[in-house]
């Protein structure tokens, strides 16, 4: 019972954590009139119209380059109408069908959805005006500008309780955007904390809602060496566009290390740092490398390089 409070409450600090952070990281510096997108996109225009989302609105991508073999566009697609609620919209709850939006024609340049640090993540969001309604556009590079592209438009819906119907108001809309900043992190650190899987996934989907783009992995320290990593965080966080860069904190902080090769120990009585006068300890460190490549495909791994006791080396 105990220990299932202790679980709670720090499931609850992370939470508060991924708040706060998101709020500083990507809080816009000025608003623009009544638009409220976050964070706030490099140009903005719209107008004083309002449409209507159909209960059928659908994803269109004929003509496009991109044929989303991996399902990353359309997954991210219907997670957009998860967020938006447009499995609780009633048609004909609005007399006026000419304001009514169909679907999202999502254009995307670029045939190639492998992940990499820098990749182009700019796009354009045109909503029309109601007089010609039909479809929203979005252009993109690659579709991870795509998926940010879905992320925004979610922001112009509004689920409006008592018609049951989505809204977007101040139509037509023309977004243009682009990141500031190509490293847009948060970090984790399980090596201290347990987290749950589910945890660490509801973070991915988090930093989704804020464009954020890198998950800063804290596994190994001191306190574990949880290096059975599975694989499966790391593709559930590349279908959002969000890079897995894996930090194990070297030389020091290493006591964890020792528990299963007590030769990686300057001594017994010195436990920590790793004893860099042992050939056995570069091996390890390039064979869990190795390990690591395997699983992260980002182009950075964090070695940590926090302080060193060094009276053991003396």
């Amino acid at each position: 019972m105990e220990m299932r409070k202790r679980k709670r409450k720090m499931e609850g600090a992370l939470w508060l954590l991924v708040v706060v952070v998101l709020t500083v990281v990507v809080a816009p510096a000025e608003s623009v009139g009544d638009v409220k997108i976050w964070p706030m996109p490099a140009s903005v225009s719209s107008g004083n119209k309002r449409l209507h989302l159909s209960k059928d609105f659908e994803l269109l991508t004929q003509g496009t380059g991109y044929n989303d073999a991996s399902g990353i566009l359309k997954d991210g697609f219907y997670r957009m109408l998860v967020v938006v609620n447009n499995g609780h919209v009633v048609d004909g709850n609005f007399s006026d069908k000419s304001s009514l939006l169909s679907g999202l024609h999502a254009m995307i340049s670029s045939p190639n959805d492998q992940l990499q640090y820098g990749i182009d993540e700019s796009y354009k969001l045109m909503v029309p005006s109601p007089e010609n309604p039909a479809y929203a556009h979005l252009q993109a590079n690659t579709v991870y500008g795509a998926l940010h592209g879905l992320q925004t438009f979610s922001q112009l819906c509004h689920f409006n309780y008592k018609s049951r119907v989505i809204e977007v108001h101040m139509s037509p809309w023309t977004i243009t955007d682009q990141p500031r900043f190509s490293y847009r992190g948060l970090l984790i650190d399980t090596s201290r904390h347990y987290l749950p899987l589910p945890v660490i996934k509801n973070v991915i989907d988090s930093m989704t809602y804020a464009k954020l783009n890198v998950l800063h992995w804290h596994i190994v320290d001191t306190q574990s060496f949880p290096l059975e990593i599975p694989s499966y965080p790391k593709f559930y966080a590349q279908k959002r566009g969000i890079n897995v860069m894996a930090e194990l904190d070297v030389p020091g902080h290493a006591l964890s290390w020792g528990v299963g090769y007590p030769a990686l120990w300057p001594s017994n009585d010195c436990q920590q740092p790793l004893d860099v006068s042992n050939e056995f300890t570069f091996q390890v460190i390039d064979g869990i490398l190795s390990d690591f490549s395997k699983i992260f495909k980002f182009k950075f791994v964090h070695l940590g390089g926090d302080e060193v006791t060094t009276i053991s080396l003396m």
